[in-house]
């Protein structure tokens, strides 16, 4: 049974975006910072649109915390679109009088996008009521949510650390890096890439793909370190941790593909050269001199870093669109343009941390239980 839950609400340019977190055992120090530091990474990344030169997201606590620790009730915060002013006639709740309200409707789905299979799966004529709430400006939700995660995994002696690893046809090479070395990186990419060279070529690549009005997707990778073993459970299909990280990490929106350890380059080598070799050692005790399997093993953490690989699609709004259909008409049109990122896969990254910190949190207090931190933390030998 999952001990920590969440709930989103909002779409893109209605009032705000809400999230409310269930399961949080009270005595956990966060704070108001910890939250905004991770929405504002999220804002960040080259090749990031219009929209976020609006938004500068901001959390709003409205409960469950006080002081600076949780309180064991539910979390519930806020997130206020700024974009919400030039749309309040456009996005009302409030029934529409005649003429107005009508403005930017959308017959016009765009391929790759939510847009027509949401339409004809609730009968909306106008596409917008699909595509507000199937935009990615949901996942400033998430990463609040994971923000608060995050505190308790810190709190348990576990770090994240996440990288861009390709963006486009551009690959980085950190395999000669640390995770440490890797984490002191990053914040100084504009791509959040710790290969110093490639993050030139993919910014370059960002530069291409923006003067043809097109847009490119790539490949994040999650860290997580400092995991005990035991976390999931091999006895049933929805209790695998891999699994539980899949699900969570293919529900972003753009995500495609998702991988742990090794991955898909598993299948093609012999086995010899996939599982990783157990050893023991006085005061050591069980450990492994490689991490193919990606800290996971039968579905249970091995107590090696969990490494979670995300492939991210281009986003489906191009400035030059895609021809599509009107559903007015059925009569051929190109696509139309929402306001919309060149790339956003440096944001992706902070949501894939953030979904891989909720599972993760939960996990643990399926393992140690325990309604507050001080039970926690004597559950986990801190």
């Amino acid at each position: 049974m999952r001990r920590l839950r969440f709930l989103t609400a909002g779409e893109s340019h209605g009032p705000a975006l809400t999230v409310i977190i269930e399961g949080m055992p009270a005595g956990v120090p966060l704070t108001k910072a910890e939250i905004d530091e991770q929405l504002w990474r999220r804002q960040q990344g080259y090749g990031r649109g219009g929209r976020m030169a609006i938004e500068k997201d901001e959390v709003e606590i409205l409960s469950g915390i006080r002081h600076g620790l949780t309180l064991g009730s539910p979390i519930s915060l806020l997130i206020r679109n700024r974009d919400w002013e030039n749309w309040q006639e456009i996005m009302s709740p409030h029934p529409r009088t005649e003429g107005t309200g009508t403005e930017k409707k959308v017959t016009r789905a765009r391929p790759g996008h939510a847009d027509l299979s949401g339409g004809i799966k609730y009968k909306h004529g106008d596409l917008r009521n699909i595509l507000e709430r199937a935009s990615a400006r949901e996942t400033a939700a998430r990463v609040a949510a994971g923000a608060v995660a995050r505190a308790l995994l810190r709190a348990a002696g576990i770090e994240l650390v996440g990288q861009v690893t390709a963006i486009g046809g551009v690959t980085a090479d950190t395999s000669d890096l640390t995770w440490e070395e890797i984490a002191c990186r990053i914040p100084r990419s504009p791509v959040f890439c710790a290969d110093e060279k490639a993050s030139r070529k993919m910014m370059a690549a960002i530069d291409e793909a923006r003067a043809a009005g097109d847009s490119l997707g790539g490949v994040v990778e999650v860290a997580a370190l400092g995991v005990p073993v035991g976390l999931g459970s091999h006895v049933h299909w929805d209790r695998r941790l891999d699994g539980r990280l899949a699900q969570a990490v293919m529900s972003i929106q753009a995500i495609k593909g998702v991988e742990i350890g090794m991955g898909f380059l598993a299948a093609a080598r012999p086995g010899s050269e996939v599982h990783d070799e157990i050893f023991w050692e006085e005061g050591r005790g069980y450990y492994r001199e490689t991490n193919r399997a990606g800290g996971i093993e039968g579905g249970i953490s091995n107590g090696e870093p969990i490494i979670v690989r995300a492939a991210m699609k281009p986003i489906p709004t191009l400035y030059r669109p895609l021809r599509s259909v009107d559903i007015e008409t059925n009569q051929p049109y190109l696509a139309s343009i929402e306001r919309s990122d060149i790339c956003a896969v440096p944001a992706a990254l902070v949501v894939v941390e953030a979904m891989v910190a909720l599972v993760l949190a939960d996990a643990i207090l399926e393992r140690y239980g325990g309604d507050n931190w001080q039970d926690l933390k004597v559950a986990l030998g801190r």
